[in-house]
């Protein structure tokens, strides 16, 4: 019997990567759904490749556009209201990688039409993990996160109690800037902090990875995700990718976990429910091994990293917040409002200010909760003067 699956975002990375697997193996695998934002082109041809009746366009001008093309035995849907007409019995998997907070929504729609979720989307896990969480058990949903970082711990803690952990280390690269000198960061050209050393990504994950906030933001990820508290989670540089995690017991034995810096192997094991089927196993790489290079992140020139010493220790609208002011000045850095420099301050300085730090008491009851505030801190941050 066929697996009955959904993506959502597939005409990113993340999607692109899960359906080159999937054209390997067309016949155990029947694709119920396919989502983008704008890219309706490249999800039209998707939807005849793998001959997918229903597709979601969520921008209102390039829903239109395709409706007006009248492409024959495809259903066009403009949200995730009709989601019990599209999907009318619980299917096998999800695959969750719409970029940013408007992932979430959809996310946690698509929890009880599921056996399985493969959650990519951070910004979810981040503002809304306490919502998930609710919604996974109660429609007994199972999860699996496919960012490297969290699906190592994930594969190295099964069947393990957490009491049992005494510190867990993710890695770094580093980004494009790990061995540029911090006084060289103001006059950056914007091509060469784009030039990502190991992985293929969106500019705005780019620059995440570059100032070290993607880090911050994965660490924030494995507190909720894990239950851990953050002065058990440490961030290590590692200029190669090849280490996603180490785990240290409080029996004195330690687990590293490698794989080469592909998220098709994340992906591959979230379909294959952690069979090799369809990978070809690389040898380990004993030169990189023997050359790890791991070291303690630099905050002087990484300062957003300090924002991890002040974070609340339960999920809050402050993390809504922080996000946010983040999207904000790192779209002003790539239209060239702002340096690189500058960058990292107005982020450190935004989410330091009264304004911002009081929500760090008000937990998200609702997903109405989170994108209120998303929405409200974007029109504050319009207004100010750079």
């Amino acid at each position: 019997m066929k697996k009955k699956i959904v993506i959502l975002g597939s005409t990113g990375s993340i999607g692109k990567s899960l359906l080159n697997i999937i054209a390997k193996d067309k016949h155990n695998f029947r694709i119920e759904l396919l989502s983008a934002k704008k890219n309706y082109k490249l999800l039209i041809q998707q939807a005849k490749k793998f001959k997918v009746k229903n597709i979601i366009i969520t921008d209102n001008k390039y829903y239109r556009i395709a409706l007006s093309k009248k492409i024959k035995k495809i259903n066009i849907y403009n949200d995730f209201n009709d989601l019990k007409k599209i999907i009318p019995k619980k299917i096998d998997y999800v695959m969750s990688s719409i970029v940013g907070l408007d992932g979430l929504d959809p996310t946690i729609k698509l929890i009880k039409f599921t056996k399985k979720i493969a959650i990519a989307n951070k910004e979810s896990i981040i503002c809304g993990w306490s919502i998930i969480r609710r919604e996974l058990k109660k429609n007994q949903t199972e999860f699996m996160p496919v960012d490297s970082e969290h699906f190592s711990i994930w594969y190295a803690l099964k069947n393990i109690p957490l009491n049992k952990i005494k510190n867990i280390y993710i890695t770094a690269s580093g980004g494009s800037l790990l061995n540029i000198s911090k006084n060289k960061f103001d006059k950056l050209d914007l091509n060469k902090i784009l030039k990502h050393p190991n992985w293929k990504m969106g500019k705005k994950i780019t620059i995440d990875s570059a100032t070290l906030m993607n880090k911050v933001f994965e660490v924030i990820e494995a507190k909720n995700l894990f239950g851990l508290s953050y002065d058990k989670i440490s961030i290590l540089t590692h200029p190669k990718s090849y280490i996603h995690a180490i785990i240290k017991f409080k029996n004195c034995i330690s687990k590293i976990l490698i794989h080469e810096p592909d998220m098709k192997i994340p992906i591959n094991n979230s379909i294959y429910n952690m069979t090799n089927k369809n990978m070809k196993t690389k040898n380990i790489d004993f030169k990189i091994l023997n050359d790890l290079s791991l070291k303690e992140v630099d905050a002087v020139k990484f300062p957003l990293v300090k924002l991890l010493k002040k974070l609340p220790k339960s999920n809050t609208l402050y993390e809504t917040a922080l996000i946010t002011i983040n999207d904000f000045f790192v779209y002003k850095f790539l239209n060239n409002k702002i340096n690189f420099d500058k960058l990292m301050r107005l982020i450190l300085k935004l989410s330091n200010t009264d304004e911002y730090l009081k929500y760090k008491k008000i937990k998200p009851k609702n997903i109405e909760d989170i994108y209120k505030l998303r929405d409200y801190v974007s029109l504050k941050l319009s207004r100010i003067s750079i």
